[in-house]
Order: structure tokens, then sequence, then C-alpha cells
């Protein structure tokens, strides 16, 4: 069972890693032995989370910005110099925006949908070499989406842009499965509901006692169940599920508002 759940060996990519869900993440990798890149656009922050976690393990620093294909070719670059391959890519970096549908703005679209849809597909062409490399049919190489509960279920507040782009992440997750169980890589998505972190602050100041009271096992996410989660798709136990949308979410997804 050990080497089932062992990431010791693999590399891993982690966007959006040195805070919340992505955090939660990284840690969890490098526990299990992963040597993990962590990736955002602060490099200050990066380099901090990445100092932190190599006390655990094996982390390093590597900013980046995966809004544009520009800048998602620079990050695979930069990796790539460092790596000839890649075990596990998590697709986690993301854009919210909230607002009354009468003013919700057309930049709020182009904005959410370009980090949470177009970045996780950019950023997966990109190092789909290092990916393949890395991979066999016994130990895929593996992506890793992170999307949300609000991808399939109407959300409580109107984030109408965030939503659809959750949506889009979980089905192009079934698609590049699709594409890519023949190149031995697996595509599966994360479908977290409320966790504590930066883009939910405002959401659980707001509503963070209803959704307590309305989760099924009567609480919000913690750092282990994401890691664990994580954990379970990079490792040897996941080798034969691909193109999966798995909601870790305390029940949230299988009730109503």
């Amino acid at each position: 069972m050990s080497d089932l759940f062992s990431l010791t060996g693999k590399v891993a990519l982690v966007t959006g890693g040195s805070q919340g869900i992505g955090l939660m993440i990284s840690r969890g990798l490098v526990e299990a032995g992963a040597k993990v890149y962590v990736s955002s656009r602060k490099k200050d922050v990066c380099d901090s989370i990445a100092a932190e976690l190599s006390e655990h393990g094996e982390c390093l620093s590597l900013p980046g910005d995966v809004s544009s294909e520009e800048k998602i070719l620079e990050l695979a670059g930069q990796l790539g110099e460092s790596e000839g391959k890649l075990h596990v890519l998590v697709n986690n970096a993301g854009a919210a925006w909230g607002g009354p549908l009468e003013s919700y703005p057309d930049s709020a679209w182009d904005k959410v949908m370009a980090t949470n849809v177009k970045g996780v597909f950019n950023l997966s062409r990109a190092v789909l070499p290092m990916l393949e490399r890395a991979g066999t049919s016994r130990d895929p190489g593996r992506i890793i989406n992170v999307g949300s509960i609000d991808g399939f279920r109407v959300p409580a507040l109107e984030n109408y842009a965030y939503s659809a782009s959750k949506a889009a992440v979980h089905h192009v997750t079934r698609v590049l499965a699709q594409k890519l169980g023949p190149k031995n890589v697996t595509v599966n998505a994360i479908a977290p509901g409320p966790f504590p972190s930066k883009m939910m602050n405002a959401t659980l100041e707001e509503i963070g006692d209803d959704l307590r009271a309305k989760c099924p096992l009567g609480r919000l996410g913690e750092p282990d169940d994401m890691a664990g989660i994580a954990v379970y798709l990079a490792a040897r136990a996941s080798a034969y599920v691909t193109g999966q949308i798995i909601a870790v979410d305390g029940g949230f997804s299988t009730g109503t508002w």
C-alpha cells in the first residue's frame, strides 16, 4: 500500500500552488515524496512557500502566469530547462468574479475564462511532451484539473463567469482524457466544495455558517481533505482512473439550496 500511494521520484508542477487549495495540494505532494514546483504570479510568495515546504521534502519556486499563451509557453520552457520529465501537472490557478446580473462586466468573462479554461488547456498542451516522457501504461503521466462544485450545480452567489468556467474545465477534462489516454496520460478533475482560502474569504464571511449547516458532514473542507485526493490522483493507486470529476465537498453536491 505504501508503494501505491508513494510519489517518490515524481516531479510535479502546481499552478496557483502558493495559497489556498493549491498550497494544500502542494504540501500533500511534497509530503508524499514528490519534487514539487510551486508556481504563481508573485515570485516572493513562491519563494517563501517553497522554502517552507522544503522543510518537509523537495519544493522549488517557479513563478509564472497562466493568463496568456505567451506566458504559459515561457513557464513551460523554464520548467523544461530544469526537468526532462513531468509526472504530474496540477492546473489549479484560477480567477473569480462576482456581481449582479444587471452590471456583470464583459471584462469579467474575458479574465475568468482566459485563466480558468484557456490556461488549463494551453498549459496542458505545452507540457504534454514532458508528461508523455514520464508516463507508462502502468503509471501514466497525470493532469489534475481543479474545477468546482459550482461547475455542476447552480451556485449560491452570482459568480456567472466562474461557474461557467468550471463547468468548462470539467468537460475539457473529459475531452482531454479521451485524447491523451493512448499517450499514457490520465486527466481528472477535483471539484472542491467550500474550503477556507483567499478566494473564498468573502463568501465565508457572508454565508459561512449557512454552508456549514447545509453540509451533510457539518463542516468546511480542511487541508488534509484536499491533500488526500491530490496524492491519490497523482499516485499509482489511480493509474486506471481517467476522465473523472471527483467532488470533494462533504456532500454539498448531493443536496439542494
